[in-house]
């Protein structure tokens, strides 16, 4: 199969005829169908977090069941899936008390002394996020897949893989969020958009987006925020306080900079609370003001929208299908495999909220 593959950071992936192995007990091929081009996948292109190399990236993605293992009975050939980075055992400490997206038992991926899911020439190529969606095809675990109804576009479906399930399920999971609440969101890319548009779904009060993008301020307004703030011309801590006369309920931080994070935490009302959902390059630390903790102002991190995502997506799926979820707003344009190293480097540019690769 054709698969993008990365040998060296910050260096353009060609597109290579690789090999991917037969289904294992427990595993799925799928036909991939759709996938989207996501930060994640750029800060391991760029080394910000580093791959272990060559690898396959990609990680945002829907598709067509091909083939099961024996042990398989959840999909069957011809399932339209989802897939998902938070793969999950279903028995560790996380996954029994409902956190299953921090699991991280390696019995869903295969192990060094097994053939590898992908390889070339006899050589294994590493998966990102045991998935690798920047291919043709995916071999994964039964436990990365959740089925969906037919009727469900793929390139809107690939977009709640990642991008919706975590920024919808920041809002709704690890923010809880309740009706009337004030929230700000930092940086309107594919997951703060989702984020704003969860937040309008979960019926937030006022929703404040800020980014130092026009055009993306603009299209946060169609995804449901009621203020705009652009960075670029105000700070944007004065701009909530000035909005909002106390602070925020809740504030969303979607871009993953030390300076972002520490913005979020400062515009923050008494017993408020930070969700940090964007990857903060490692060896950054994040400050903040020791007293505003005598206000019960709080800071949080956020795995994948702390998802349980075999329950959390079909009803994605639902919210899209009636109108609610604005993932056709999403999509910034739609390319092929070819064309990946285009879509990372407008990512890094900040020009697009989101590139989808259709697979024919």
């Amino acid at each position: 199969m054709k698969a993008a593959v990365l040998r060296e950071p910050n260096v353009p992936m060609e597109i290579e005829d690789i090999d991917v192995s037969l289904p294992g007990p427990r595993e799925v091929l799928v036909r991939t169908a759709a996938t989207g081009v996501c930060h994640s996948d750029l800060h391991h292109y760029n080394g910000t977090y580093p791959a272990r190399l060559p690898v396959v990236l990609g990680h945002e993605s829907a598709g067509v069941v091909e083939a099961v293992g024996r042990d398989v009975s959840y999909v069957q050939p011809g399932d339209h899936v989802i897939t998902c980075f938070s793969a999950f055992c279903g028995h560790c400490e996380h996954c029994l008390t409902g956190r299953m997206s921090l699991c991280v038992e390696p019995e869903t991926r295969r192990g060094r002394g097994e053939e590898p899911r992908l390889s070339q020439a006899g050589a294994g190529l590493d998966q990102f996020a045991n998935l690798g969606s920047f291919a043709e095809y995916m071999l994964v675990h039964e436990h990365q897949v959740v089925k969906v109804r037919d009727d469900m576009p793929f390139e809107q479906a690939a977009l709640i893989g990642c991008a919706v399930v975590t920024g919808f399920g920041a809002v709704i999971h690890t923010a809880k969020v309740q009706p009337g609440e004030t929230v700000a969101v930092i940086g309107c890319g594919g997951i703060g958009l989702m984020c704003i548009n969860g937040a309008a779904i979960a019926g937030a009060g006022r929703i404040i987006a800020i980014d130092t993008v026009p055009s993306k301020l603009e299209l946060a307004r169609t995804f449901g925020a009621t203020d705009i703030v652009n960075a670029r011309e105000e700070d944007p801590v004065g701009a909530v306080m000035g909005l909002t006369g106390t602070g925020v309920h809740h504030a969303l931080e979607a871009i993953g900079l030390k300076a972002t994070a520490e913005q979020s935490f400062r515009m923050l009302r008494h017993g408020g609370m930070a969700t940090i959902i964007g990857m903060i390059p490692p060896g950054e630390m994040v400050a903040m003001h020791g007293a505003d903790f005598v206000f019960e102002k709080k800071i949080q991190g956020c795995m994948m929208g702390s998802n349980r995502f075999r329950i959390d997506m079909p009803r994605f799926v639902d919210f899209y299908l009636q109108g609610r979820l604005r993932l056709d707003e999403l999509i910034s344009r739609r390319i092929g495999l070819a064309e990946v190293n285009e879509a990372l480097g407008e990512l890094e540019s900040g020009e697009l909220a989101r590139s989808v690769i259709v697979f024919e």
